[in-house]
């Protein structure tokens, strides 16, 4: 072996095999969590609404009525399109912020 070099402590394997256990039961349980939780984006001033899930299932499809009178297809379509696209991102985001702080303490 080089001079100097130590090599990195070895963990007990089922002690390790209890830590990831136990980190795979707090990860089911935060998936859980996010199949409750629901986050809402919007665009064209909340003129379309799109509710979805923490594990991006979407909830709603909210459309205010005013905004049919105009019978714009394309900008509705863009409107939907925005919004649903901002709700997954948001979903995405509230995934990571939960799951993030567990994928921290992985032992390796």
């Amino acid at each position: 072996m080089a001079k100097g070099f130590k090599a990195p402590k070895m963990q007990n394997p089922m002690n390790m095999m209890g830590q990831l256990q136990k980190l795979q039961e707090q990860i089911q349980q935060v998936q859980d969590q996010l199949a409750q939780e629901t986050v809402t984006a919007s665009a064209g001033g909340g003129a379309v609404k799109i509710t979805v899930t923490g594990d991006q299932h979407c909830k709603a499809v909210e459309i205010d009525p005013a905004l049919l009178q105009d019978a714009d297809v394309e900008m509705l379509q863009d409107l939907i399109l925005t919004a649903f696209n901002n709700a997954l991102e948001a979903s995405r985001n509230l995934a990571a912020e939960r799951l993030g702080p567990l994928a921290g303490g992985l032992p390796f």
